[in-house]
């Protein structure tokens, strides 16, 4: 007899009970099955963190009640939230307001913060704040799997995989003047399929061009699994393997 792995956590929320299957030709499961398959995470150890909850996987469906979650690509509030409580952050930077996710977060726990967007005229590229914040949170285009807008600067207008690294550098060294020694700057990137370019591991390049900007990795990566995402509720000719999250790195300004 076998078990389908569920997540204790989801499955406390849902009242899903642990579905049973005999023999090892289980029969391939139809479509609808997989609405309500588990996934059992690893047991977290205790340690003196102010947020427990935050781990290397970060599965919270709920989005919480910030910004717009019809903005395309609007990112969890909770995961802003979270990450503000355990860096102890005062004063945030955000250079790519959206729906106003972060700025909604900041204003909840009563944290300082500057929110602008590309829409008001304010290139985040190009900002020119220096040293001002503990904590600069981005959650940029995955190049131009969604176009936001018909404003050339805009990265995901991108034309080429050469030309949306180059404005990238430029936004992450903007983002790096503007943190205060030992301040920490907090990308949220996800790789996608390119119809030109084929796979483009944005999440590798992020990493690469932070530390060619003398940025070090605060902590390990916290893989946001990608709740609500629209391609969840397509359907695809081709084959291939589906990307169910995006990653979370923290960097830190070096003292």
């Amino acid at each position: 007899m076998t078990r389908t792995p569920v997540n204790p956590f989801y499955a406390a929320r849902s009242g899903a009970r642990l579905a049973t299957h005999t023999g090892p030709n289980r029969p391939a499961p139809r479509a609808a099955e997989f609405e309500v398959q588990y996934a059992r995470l690893p047991r977290a150890p205790r340690t003196a963190s102010p947020v427990p909850t935050l781990t290397s996987l970060y599965h919270d469906s709920d989005p919480g009640p910030y910004g717009n979650r019809a903005y395309p690509g609007n990112c969890s509030g909770n995961l802003i939230r979270d990450l503000i409580r355990f860096l102890g952050a005062t004063a945030v930077y955000d250079p790519m307001t959206g729906s106003g996710t972060c700025r909604d977060v900041c204003r909840e726990l009563g944290v300082a913060c500057h929110s602008a967007d590309l829409r008001e005229g304010t290139d985040a590229c190009a900002a020119a704040f220096e040293a001002a914040f503990d904590l600069c949170w981005l959650h940029p285009p995955y190049w131009r799997q969604k176009v936001y807008s018909s404003d050339p600067r805009d990265l995901s207008r991108a034309p080429t995989l050469e030309a949306f690294l180059a404005r990238y550098r430029e936004l992450l060294a903007s983002a790096a003047r503007a943190l205060v020694l030992g301040g920490k700057l907090a990308v949220l990137m996800g790789d996608y399929t390119d119809r030109v370019a084929g796979f483009v591991p944005l999440t590798y390049h992020t990493k690469r061009l932070a530390f060619d900007l003398g940025l070090r990795q605060h902590g390990t990566d916290i893989v946001r699994f990608s709740h609500g995402a629209s391609s969840g509720y397509k359907t695809y000719r081709s084959s291939f393997v589906p990307g169910l999250h995006d990653t979370l790195v923290v960097f830190e300004k070096p003292r």
